[in-house]
């Protein structure tokens, strides 16, 4: 079993922290019809063994028009015969969310939206150039739920120049008023290439200072926890029942393929990706070409992996797989490693799993760091 990735590298406008690869150019429809030739190049990858979750992501995955959703999904189910995973997730703006949309989304069969919502406050909605207003937020889970869809995530940001605690728990407030399945929460960002960044290199914005970064996470869990929500991974929280599916594979180191540009595969040895540009990735198909790299992860890459991916989750780094899949002296080595931070309460080890404590989440990038191969 494995999982599907399809991206959609196309936006209206463009979020001023956002640093993953899209376009506000046009091209939709060449692009389309690249995506099918692509899974005509790749069919006996996606053909190997079923496929589990399909994930679309983007970008702006709801920018594109009905036709054209139409005909993507035709063009998976054409290629992929059987195609019947247990979870079918696209990404969706709020403001191109309505009761058509809604309806078309359930009719193809999709049973999980992820919104980014980002904030309820108008004023830094407008700042991050989101398109939605807190209300058009509102009304998109309203068009779903009267759709059917019963599976909705909502992302949210923290840790804007200028915000304080109590309007961070407002935007709390106004998620859990919403009753979604499933939540992310991110630290606002500031990305080399974005113009957030430039913004802050020219001294324009001020980030938040971190201590109040780390009580806004400390909020954010206790509120989500008391609601019921489970804290299953770093940055998401889930009803009992609905944790992502597709983003656990990842952090369980499940293969993937990835279709699209800039989209990356993974088989359990090697990682490859498409060429971050939709113009030469049309091309490439046309061709029959596709314009791809490759690389051939080492045991060292591997065990990094490992770490960082187990650390992310709730359950932590299974010690008995770590040593079965890296050897014993891999195992002795990342507990050695993590001495310092189980005896200052940043790990914890309980029942063969080494996992973040609550206070050690907050600097897990330090944690994994340390536990890395010595390089």
């Amino acid at each position: 079993m494995k999982g599907l990735y399809i991206h959609i590298p196309f936006c209206k406008s463009r979020c001023i922290y956002c640093s993953f690869y899209s376009t506000t150019g046009g091209q939709q429809q060449e692009y389309l019809d690249a995506l099918d030739r692509e899974m005509s190049l790749r069919h006996d990858e996606l053909t190997a063994s079923p496929i589990r979750t399909l994930y679309i992501g983007g970008g702006t995955p709801s920018v594109l028009s009905s036709g054209q959703l139409q005909q993507l999904f035709a063009s998976i189910r054409r290629h992929i015969p059987h195609f019947q995973p247990a979870e079918i997730t696209v990404e969706c703006n709020p403001d191109d969310m309505d009761d058509s949309l809604a309806r078309l989304l359930a009719e193809l069969g999709i049973n999980r939206v992820s919104m980014g919502v980002q904030t309820f406050d108008d004023r830094r909605l407008a700042f991050i150039h989101r398109r939605h207003s807190a209300v058009g937020a509102k009304q998109a889970v309203a068009s779903l739920r009267r759709a059917g869809v019963r599976n909705i995530s909502i992302d949210l940001i923290y840790g804007f120049p200028g915000q304080t605690l109590a309007q961070w728990d407002e935007d709390i407030r106004q998620a859990l008023s919403m009753d979604v399945e499933h939540l992310s929460a991110y630290s606002l960002s500031y990305e080399e290439g974005t113009a957030l960044y430039r913004m802050l290199e020219e001294e324009r914005i001020q980030p938040l200072d971190e201590e109040i970064c780390r009580q806004m996470f400390e909020q954010l869990v206790d509120r989500l926890t008391a609601a019921g929500y489970e804290h299953y991974e770093i940055s998401n929280f889930a009803k009992v029942g609905f944790r992502s599916l597709h983003n656990s594979s990842y952090w369980q180191g499940i293969p993937y393929i990835g279709l699209g540009a800039a989209a990356h595969s993974f088989d359990g040895n090697s990682r490859c990706w498409n060429v971050s540009d939709v113009t030469a990735y049309i091309r490439g198909m046309k061709a029959g070409i596709p314009q791809m790299e490759h690389e051939l992860l080492t045991a060292e890459s591997k065990y990094d992996e490992a770490i960082m991916l187990g650390l992310r989750t709730r359950e932590g780094i299974n010690l008995e797989l770590l040593e079965r899949c890296h050897g014993k002296d891999k195992k002795a080595y990342c507990l050695r490693q993590a001495r310092r931070f189980l005896s200052n309460g940043e790990l914890k080890l309980e029942d063969g799993f080494l996992k973040l404590s609550r206070q050690g989440i907050f600097v897990s990038d330090m944690v994994m760091s340390e536990l890395f191969s010595e390089s």
